[in-house]
């Protein structure tokens, strides 16, 4: 599988590390409840068909890089740096 670096160009899996959906998680504050803390924790979706991924090119410029990707197929339909949609 090739993932499409936009720093360094097309690249193959075995550079880059995965680190799961990039959905923003909203972090419970501290008085939250256990049952808040562990949805937070523990619980992600696992979706089958399209998502969007955070990938860090370890192996190669060290970007971090939000993916594209079908689950299902494997397909890399794009990806672009991660700060791309970094808020203020």
């Amino acid at each position: 599988m090739l993932i499409p670096c936009p720093l360094c160009g097309a690249r193959e899996l075995r550079e880059f590390t995965p680190k799961g959906s990039a959905v923003t998680l909203h972090r419970p504050g501290e008085d939250a409840g256990p049952e808040v803390w562990h949805d937070y924790l523990h619980l992600r979706d696992n979706p089958a068909g399209p998502s969007r991924e955070l990938w860090w090119h370890g192996a190669g410029c060290g970007a971090w890089l939000v993916v594209e990707r079908n689950t299902l197929t494997h397909e890399v339909t794009g990806a672009h740096l991660a700060e791309e949609e970094a808020g203020p």
